[in-house]
């Protein structure tokens, strides 16, 4: 059985700069944590990266944050992440969640104006969103048909002109479930910090670094990923070979996906629908722009706010559905990104302000690069029948008759999976070829 799967993984690297200070390093700290699975432990034994948290947990943190505490925020944040990393003329998919976490962690090491721009560009205080992340990764079901894992971990350099500071560790231990690793930052390192990723995506991002520069001296990394299987399975007469128009206008063969789901999203240049995985609480989202609106047009004219008011408006009626097959992957570097996007101080060699992280003897710690990798594959497989049966013979709760709606995903559209519970995508993307 084919299964459905996307994965994200996001890493951050403070760089040092050339400007000379007066800090001394000095050894790690014994915190709460979580440790890597087996093979993640051969390599850290082959790196010479030293587990700081092996056998231990994170300390219970008692928030009262509520779960939708930060969804407009968190909408927001998605919606002009993925307008500004969306591709104009390939596909193009990101996980703002991963992004979030991953930027969320660094930030407990900012500070003054640093801090300040991050938080705009967040939408909320770090702290609130430690809290209202944590609260998240705690809420996730462990439903093996449909199961999302969040982890993180921070690699810095085993270097004595470099000191991260207990504090910011332990926060992010605390509230990240972030695993520690002090290491050489050598060849080895840079084998052990891709085997992690690799093992925490269950394969399917390889290779995130190509490189640890001489000035690097910590990474931070989150990586999900998803093994979602659909509520409703597609029997073979439901795939069939189907035409999709790409983004130039050229027709591509493709194996179309057909079935009727009760779920009808619709805007003033837009129509969808919702498609749900097995247990409910994780779902897929599909919008296609009406004849004569571009996907890049579709786009640009989103926002938190719209995206909200398409799923809170949802119908339930009647939708005949047709989804291509696809598989898809994305990379992109995203300084710049971040920098347009309102934060621009923490990418600067003099202005970033990362005094809370940690410090050094030999200059400024700043981001010099966010690597940002994605993967989705999406088959016709991926529920049990039973379950598939059960949702689609329910006539005593159907709508009346009525024609139904139609959304023929057969160009260009804009996708998501999205959390049922709270409304917001934790993956974005639009196809525009096959």
């Amino acid at each position: 059985m084919k299964k459905r799967y996307v994965a994200s993984t996001l890493a951050l690297v403070l760089i040092l700069a050339a400007i000379p200070t007066c800090l001394t390093g000095c050894d790690a700290f014994g915190i709460g944590g979580r440790g890597s699975g087996t093979s993640g432990s051969r390599a850290l034994v082959a790196a010479k990266a030293t587990d700081l948290m092996a056998g231990l947990e994170p300390n219970d943190v008692t928030t009262g944050v509520r779960l939708d505490a930060y969804n407009t925020e968190t909408l927001d944040f998605a919606v002009s992440l993925f307008q500004n990393s969306a591709s104009k003329d390939k596909n193009s998919m990101i996980s703002p969640s991963s992004v979030l976490y991953a930027l969320a962690m660094t930030a407990n090491g900012a500070d003054s104006n640093t801090l300040k721009q991050m938080e705009d560009v967040f939408g909320a205080p770090v702290d609130k969103l430690n809290e209202y992340l944590l609260e998240y990764r705690k809420s996730l079901p462990s439903d093996d048909n449909s199961k999302l894992s969040i982890v993180n971990s921070i690699w810095f350099k085993d270097d004595e002109s470099f000191t991260a500071y207990d504090d910011f560790l332990r926060t992010n231990s605390d509230y990240y479930g972030a695993s520690v690793y002090k290491a050489p930052f050598d060849a080895d390192t840079l084998k052990a910090i891709n085997s992690w990723v690799t093992e925490m995506t269950e394969g399917m991002i390889d290779n995130i670094l190509d490189e640890i520069p001489p000035q690097a001296v910590m990474y931070l990394i989150n990586a999900m990923a998803l093994d979602a299987k659909w509520q409703d399975i597609y029997r073979e007469n439901q795939v069939r070979p189907g035409i999709f128009t790409n983004i130039s206008g050229a027709h591509r063969d493709v194996q179309m996906m057909y079935c009727s789901v009760y779920a009808y999203l619709e805007d003033a240049s837009a129509t969808g629908f919702i498609k749900q995985y097995d247990g409910g609480r994780y779902a897929f989202a599909a919008l296609l722009p009406n004849e004569g609106v571009s996907i890049n047009e579709y786009i640009a004219s989103l926002t938190g706010e719209t995206l909200a008011d398409v799923f809170r408006s949802e119908q339930r009626v009647k939708v005949d559905t047709a989804l291509p097959k696809f598989e898809s992957e994305y990379s992109l570097e995203m300084s710049s990104i971040l920098k347009e996007m309102g934060m621009p101080d923490a990418f600067d060699d003099n202005l970033a302000d990362f005094t809370r992280l940690g410090h050094s003897s030999v200059g400024n710690l700043f981001i010099s690069r966010v690597i940002h990798k994605t993967y989705i594959s999406v088959f016709e497989q991926g529920t049990k029948a039973g379950a598939a049966t059960v949702v689609e013979i329910i006539p005593s709760s159907a709508p009346p008759p009525e024609d139904p709606k139609i959304v023929h995903l057969d160009r260009p559209f804009v996708y998501m999976i999205i959390d049922s519970a709270t409304g917001i995508p934790f993956f974005i993307g639009a196809l525009l070829d096959m």
